[in-house]
């Protein structure tokens, strides 16, 4: 075939763009020309929507993301909606091979009583709502004291961290003004983390522990009852580093805390939980009221058993932070009971159970939302791996001209946003932090756009063209 293989990738996230730059690397002996699409106007996906603003290192990702996108060897073409703006039987007209990495953006379920009340929160909702998602409520409710947090993740400790931090704190990231605003008038007293299991079998990273010990006006609490360790843990603490220091970690923070001064002055506590295990959400007139917990021991392999001895916590709001679960994409397999398109090592598969052509899929949407971001270069490996193998079956589309899908989308009066839209909302986000830094007590790197018209006054493609026709 004498033309590039022509590629989309639905979704710019990071599984997204990993994809696509693997693809541009790989040492191929025929062309690609790929097309990045995104639902929103701006790129990066859960870089830039799921990861907490106090995070400079892992934000740095975005930096590398930049890069890549910024060579010119690959087109964004975003706040177009897969299913919506543009259906499969279309795309395949355009393009040969369709990879759909659309990540995980909702809850996984917990399925206790009183899990439905008021304040009862997906710890999801609340990453979208301080990262500033166009589609989320610019308001948040942070009247409730006494909160709890379950889960024992990164997701969980990130959530933990910003409901305890001081808003004057998380003032010098990127979080938009309707997001300080309501840190500031925060009501959080107390932060009660619950994790089922015991210190040696956490779910987040060293880094994400330590972080907690940065927050000002905040003491830690924890409680000797917790710090059970059996067979495995002991082991488990041996031939992990990471588990090791994480034990390191908190054992020296309730020693410390042993030999501290009652009444440390600290205007919040953030109170870290672990073998309990959630039963109820006791709720009073519809709204959450308590926390019902079930103690749980360490069985001797590492994991846990009831106890049956139950404690209440008198919380006025709840925030599950138990994992992520993937969305159904239109006109593909989905399982259901896993939150994954139905795939074979990334190859797409139908109704029969089959691989069917040209579909592929990377990231949590292929996978489950599990591991590190930096584990989806791995997976984005091996679905672009199959995506050679297949390569001579793959030439299919019946229009692959470039333009021909920019057409499309103009005819429809779908407004969408491209990389040089993206680089002008970018510098004016940058441009905003430079003016609240300047008239405001502290240094701002930027401050996030929220509002999704006005991220693509600044980013649609069309209004560019227009101004200039």
């Amino acid at each position: 075939m004498h033309r590039p293989l022509r590629i989309a990738i639905i979704g710019a996230g990071p599984a997204g763009v990993y994809t696509a730059d693997s693809l541009q690397k790989a040492d191929i002996d025929f062309e690609v020309s790929i097309d990045l699409f995104d639902r929103y106007p701006a790129p990066f996906g859960l870089i830039r929507y799921g990861v907490a603003p106090d995070h400079p290192r892992i934000k740095g990702i975005i930096k590398a993301l930049h890069r890549v996108m910024d060579r010119g060897d690959l087109r964004f073409i975003g706040n177009v909606d897969y299913g919506t703006d543009i259906h499969l039987d279309e795309l395949r007209t355009y393009y040969d091979v369709i990879v759909f990495a659309t990540g995980a953006i909702k809850d996984a379920r917990l399925d206790i009583p009183g899990v439905d009340a008021q304040n009862s929160f997906g710890a999801a909702d609340f990453v979208n709502w301080y990262d500033g998602h166009p589609d989320v409520d610019r308001h948040w409710d942070l009247s409730a004291k006494e909160v709890a947090v379950i889960g024992n993740g990164n997701v969980a400790l990130d959530v933990a961290r910003v409901l305890a931090k001081p808003a004057r704190q998380m003032l010098e990231t990127e979080i938009p003004d309707n997001v300080y605003q309501g840190l500031a008038a925060s009501q959080v007293t107390d932060v009660h983390v619950f994790g089922r299991r015991g210190p040696a079998q956490v779910k987040f990273t060293p880094l994400e522990l330590r972080e907690l010990n940065s927050i000002e006006d905040c003491e830690i609490v924890l409680y000797e009852d917790d710090f059970e360790f059996d067979e495995a843990s002991e082991k488990a603490a041996e031939e992990s580093n990471q588990v090791r220091n994480m034990v390191n970690t908190l054992t020296n923070w309730l020693l410390e805390q042993e030999d501290r001064p009652e009444g440390s002055g600290a205007s919040r506590r953030l109170h870290l939980h672990f073998l309990e295990a959630p039963e109820e959400i006791l709720t009073e007139h519809g709204k959450v009221a308590g926390l019902r917990m079930q103690r749980m021991e360490l069985d001797g392999t590492g994991n846990v058993r009831p106890t049956g001895e139950m404690k209440m916590y008198p919380v006025q709001a709840v925030y599950r932070a138990i994992g992520y679960f993937g969305s159904a994409v239109p006109q593909i397999q989905f399982d259901e009971e896993r939150g994954i398109i139905k795939n074979e090592e990334g190859r797409v598969l139908g109704a029969d159970g089959q691989p069917v052509p040209g579909l592929y899929t990377a990231g949590w949407i292929k996978r489950g939302p599990v591991g590190l971001i930096g584990h989806t270069k791995g997976d984005a490996l091996e679905t672009i791996g199959h995506i050679i193998e297949d390569v001579d079956h793959l030439y299919t589309a019946e229009n692959p001209d470039e333009q021909a899908i920019l057409d499309l989308l103009a005819s429809r009066g779908i407004e969408y946003s491209d990389w040089h839209g993206w680089k002008k909302l970018d510098n004016y986000e940058i441009q905003l932090g430079d003016m609240k830094t300047a008239n405001g007590p502290v240094e701002r790197e930027r401050v996030k756009v929220v509002d999704r018209e006005e991220q693509l006054r600044l980013a649609a493609a069309r209004a560019r063209e227009a101004a200039h026709s």
